[in-house]
């Protein structure tokens, strides 16, 4: 059978193209995950293609909370590695780096000093109130928090461990494909910052956003076709029981949502209706930052429920973000679409979770792109060793 030739378009279709001629010459008896394996298993990370360098971007350790927000919101990312001011000019990449900071982190944080402040614990309290009085919970507290002495004087550093602080778990330029898949799916890695060990520097951040992206612009040769016509069904997915889906109903508060989000670990949820079975919306950990640059929204942050909140960004972005994508209802899936399908829709879409309806659109389940790229790739025996123990 003849071949057809592909005209790139894009650096992921050329590594689509690289993949493609590894799968035509894999031996004949290996099954499709195995050859898949193996293809991915022979890419180095450097062929990644590497992210704009404005947005490859270290947030010193010294830094306010403040000036972590605002250089986060300046180059329009949500998360950035904390570099250790304090490291000595000869440190190795593992001592210069502490961690990985994310915006919803800064947020939630500062959500939970709110808390502790209405309650009259000890603690932030001091730095945000008005004399002996605990500051009321108006509209008017966030902003007082956020332009506070505490808010400018909290160095990023003070909030490490917090909710959504990852450890700085990095990749070599020649560690495999495989490695980079296996640790954003099965090890659920948000983000991968890619280091060039000999000069001992940043030059890379991949997210499993832009591997499902790379996913999208093969669509069409072989190795994908293969695998991407599975249907969701076919793979096992969705892989949580619907009625142990996290979930928060439209008439409840959305601080609720958030609390589960942060007790649960997890990036996001459905907002039901009244029945609890029909998803009308989804509220995702990044939405906590408007709670940060929308104060519109913050003023009833105790007492808005999930589906007002819902409108109150849509209407949000519609004033002050009028070219930004703005998603009304719910973007779902059915069990019988194809991996290809959902694959097209999360990056056309850019979101990072489809709910699965059945009939009558009941909820049936949520997909995620790490739940796309896990069914890519599977772990070998014993393939990581002692890989984590460096980061212990």
């Amino acid at each position: 059978m003849n071949r057809v030739v592909r005209t790139l378009s894009s650096p992921e279709a050329e590594i689509g193209s690289k993949v493609d001629d590894l799968w035509q010459g894999m031996e004949p008896q290996l099954t499709p995950s195995e050859k898949l394996n193996s293809c991915f298993k022979e890419l180095e990370v450097s062929s990644f293609p590497s992210t704009p360098l404005s947005q490859v971007i270290e947030i010193p350790s010294d830094l306010s909370l403040r000036e972590t927000v605002e250089i986060l919101s300046k180059h329009k990312i949500l998360s950035a590695p904390v570099r250790d001011v304090g490291a000595p000019d000869d440190a190795s990449w593992m001592e210069r780096y502490i961690g990985v900071v994310e915006f919803a982190g800064v947020s939630m944080w500062l959500l939970q000093q709110l808390e502790l402040s209405a309650n009259g614990k000890d603690g932030s309290t001091e730095a945000v109130t008005d004399g002996d009085k605990p500051a009321s919970i108006t509209g008017s507290f966030f902003e007082t928090l956020t332009s506070s002495e505490f808010y400018k004087n909290t160095k990023v550093k003070d909030i490490s461990g917090s909710f959504r602080w990852a450890p700085f778990l990095a990749l070599q330029t020649s560690d495999s494909f495989l490695t980079m898949l296996l640790l954003l799916s099965k090890y659920n890695i948000r983000s991968l910052p890619v280091v060039d060990f000999g000069e001992g520097k940043l030059v890379n951040v991949i997210t499993q956003s832009a591997v499902v992206h790379m996913l999208a612009e093969c669509v069409g040769l072989d190795w994908f076709e293969n695998w991407g016509n599975k249907s969701l069904a076919e793979v096992g997915l969705p892989s949580t029981d619907p009625l142990n889906l996290v979930k928060v109903k439209e008439d409840e508060p959305v601080l609720k949502a958030f609390q589960l989000m942060q007790k649960k670990g997890i990036g996001g949820l459905p907002v039901v209706d009244a029945s609890g079975n029909h998803a009308i919306g989804n509220i995702s950990i990044r939405d906590v930052q408007y709670l940060l640059t929308a104060s519109e929204i913050y003023k009833d942050y105790r007492t808005i429920t999930a589906k007002d909140f819902l409108t109150a960004i849509q209407s949000y972005l519609a004033k002050h973000k009028p070219d930004s994508l703005v998603i009304k209802g719910v973007i779902g899936c059915k069990k019988n679409d194809t991996l290809k399908d959902v694959i097209l829709k999360l990056d056309s879409k850019n979101i990072h979770r489809l709910y699965v309806t059945g009939e009558n659109n009941t909820l049936e389940g949520v997909v995620t792109l790490r739940d796309i790229i896990s069914k890519l790739v599977y772990e070998p025996p014993n393939y990581f060793g002692d890989f984590f123990d460096i980061f212990m």
